[in-house]
């Protein structure tokens, strides 16, 4: 019988498929589940967190994103998992670590908000990361096509 060492080293870790598999189902349900949403409400009307004031913190971390709305719609992942993205991440990160629950967690985004959960339009990046740019595209009308969308679905349904 081998015990654990209280010293865990995450880059030695041993990647395990049924681990792996878990994490994506979970990852598509979360995307799944957060899509319904949208459908169903309004996005400039949806409050993902009560931290507010996580969008002071990334304006004043990252303005360059925050002031671009096409920066916002549009995820530059090679920028976001660059190592000098991924420290500035990093640092902001980790001031949400005692307050927001698993905000390290992965999970999935769309790369362009215009668009749906595709293959070649997902990426996989932490929950805080998605409460970010979803919370940001949702305040400013972004998102709001994908209830548009549903309610004519429905409006012509009813009337066929």
């Amino acid at each position: 019988m081998t015990t654990m060492s209280n010293t865990f080293d995450p880059n030695k870790a041993e990647n395990l498929p049924e681990i792996e598999k878990q994490i994506a189902v979970h990852c598509v349900e979360q995307a799944q589940t957060y899509w319904n949403l949208l459908e169903k409400v309004k996005a400039s009307k949806l409050r993902i967190t009560k931290y507010a004031v996580i969008m002071a913190d990334f304006e004043a971390m990252l303005p360059e994103v925050y002031n671009d709305d096409n920066k916002v719609r549009l995820i530059d992942e090679n920028a976001m998992k660059s190592p000098e993205g991924k420290k500035v991440w990093r640092e902001f990160i980790t001031k949400y670590e005692k307050r927001i629950a698993d905000y390290n967690f992965g999970t999935l985004i769309r790369t362009d908000a215009s668009g749906e959960y595709t293959q070649t339009n997902t990426i996989f990046l932490t929950r805080f990361q998605f409460y970010v740019y979803e919370i940001l595209r949702n305040h400013r009308g972004m998102n709001d096509w994908v209830w548009e969308q549903e309610k004519k679905k429905k409006e012509q349904a009813q009337a066929a």
